[in-house]
C-alpha cells in the first residue's frame, strides 16, 4: 500500500523580504558565505552574505530568469534573449542567442560536471497557441545542441550525486523528468517521469538533490518543498508561509541550510489546483530558511570562453 505523506510544519525564518515580484533560482556560493538569488519579475539580483548578515541588491534593471557561477569568479546569466556574461563590473555581455535556429527563451539554467550551460526554453501562454519549448546545452564555447523538446514551461534542473542522471521540470505537464546523462559527451537518453505531481498539489517549480540523492522541488500553488526519494517515491513535504514557493537551494557551512525563494506577484493559470485561491492570501516574496539536518550538495560551475 502506498505510504500517506502529510505536510510537516518545521521552524523556519525569513532571511530577507523585498517583495520579490518572482523570486528565483537560489544559489550557495560556499567560497563567499553568500546566497544569490534573482527576482526575474522585476530585473534584480541579490547577495545575502551570511556570516555579515549583509543583504545587497548587485544587480538592477536587468531580466535574470536563471544563473550559474563561473569558475572565472563571473557569472552566467540566462533571460528571455538567451545567455549573458556578467564580471560583475560592467554591464552584462551577450553571448549565446540561439541553438540550432531555435530561440534561446531561457527559465532556468545548471552547469554541469564539465562546465556545460544546461537550460531549459518556455514559451508557455495560457491565452493562445504557444510554441513548444527545448532542453538545451551550452558548449564553453557558446556552440550548443537541443537536447530534447516539446514542454510547456521547462523549470529546474539538478543532477544525481554521481552526475549520471540529470532531473528536469516541465510544471504545466505537473512532471519532474530524469535522463541518464554522458558527462563526457554533454547528451542525454532514456527519458522517463521520475514523479508527477497530483491534480491537487502545486506545480514542481524549482529543484534540487541533496547529498543522498533524493530529489526536492519547490510546489508553485502548493506552499511547500516536497522531496522524493532517488526511486521517485514522495518521502516528505514541508509547508513554507507563502502560496507561491517558486525554488530552493542548500547552503551555510554544512550545506544543510535551506534557502527558498518565493513570489508576490499571483500569477494565475488554469492548472491551478482545484480551491486555489489566486486573489486572497500571502502569496510571497521572501526568501525563507530552514535546516532539518540533511545535508545537500554544491552546485557545479560554468567554464564559459566563447569564440570570437
Amino acid at each position: 500500500m502506498p505510504i500517506e505523506v502529510t505536510d510537516t510544519v518545521v521552524p523556519i525564518s525569513r532571511l530577507a523580504d523585498d517583495g520579490n515580484l518572482c523570486g528565483e533560482c537560489p544559489l550557495w556560493n560556499s567560497a563567499e558565505q553568500s546566497l544569490y538569488w534573482t527576482d526575474a519579475g522585476s530585473g534584480k539580483l541579490y547577495r545575502y552574505v551570511l556570516p555579515k548578515q549583509q543583504h545587497e541588491l548587485i544587480l538592477d534593471n536587468f531580466e535574470v530568469n536563471g544563473f550559474a557561477f563561473d569558475e572565472s569568479g563571473d557569472l552566467t546569466l540566462v533571460n528571455n534573449q538567451g545567455v549573458w556574461l556578467w564580471n560583475r563590473s560592467a554591464n552584462p555581455a551577450h553571448a549565446v542567442s540561439e541553438v540550432e535556429g531555435e530561440k534561446l527563451r531561457l527559465n532556468d539554467c545548471i552547469a554541469d560536471p564539465a562546465g556545460r550551460l544546461l537550460g531549459g526554453s518556455s514559451f508557455y501562454d495560457p491565452s493562445s497557441e504557444y510554441e513548444a519549448g527545448c532542453l538545451f546545452m551550452i558548449e564553453s564555447d557558446g556552440s550548443g545542441t537541443i537536447l530534447d523538446e516539446g514542454f510547456h514551461l521547462a523549470n529546474g534542473l539538478g543532477f544525481s550525486p554521481d552526475s549520471k542522471t540529470l532531473y528536469f521540470n516541465d510544471s504545466i505537464a505537473r512532471k519532474v523528468y530524469c535522463y541518464q546523462y554522458d558527462v563526457a559527451k554533454g547528451r542525454i537518453s532514456d527519458r522517463r517521469v521520475f514523479a508527477e505531481l497530483e491534480p491537487d498539489a502545486g506545480l514542481p517549480d524549482g529543484l534540487t538533490v541533496d547529498a543522498l540523492g533524493f530529489v526536492w522541488c519547490a510546489e508553485w500553488y502548493g506552499g511547500r518543498i516536497s522531496r522524493f526519494d532517488p526511486t521517485g517515491r514522495l518521502e516528505r513535504r514541508i509547508l513554507v508561509p507563502a502560496k507561491q514557493t517558486s525554488s530552493l537551494a542548500f547552503g551555510g557551512d554544512a550545506l544543510t541550510d535551506i534557502f527558498v525563494t518565493s513570489a508576490a506577484k499571483s500569477e494565475p493559470t488554469p492548472v491551478m489546483p482545484p480551491h486555489y485561491d489566486p486573489v486572497c492570501g500571502y502569496f510571497g516574496g521572501a526568501v525563507f530558511r530552514l535546516n532539518v539536518g540533511i545535508v545537500g550538495r554544491p552546485e557545479y560551475r560554468t567554464r564559459f570562453r566563447p569564440r570570437g
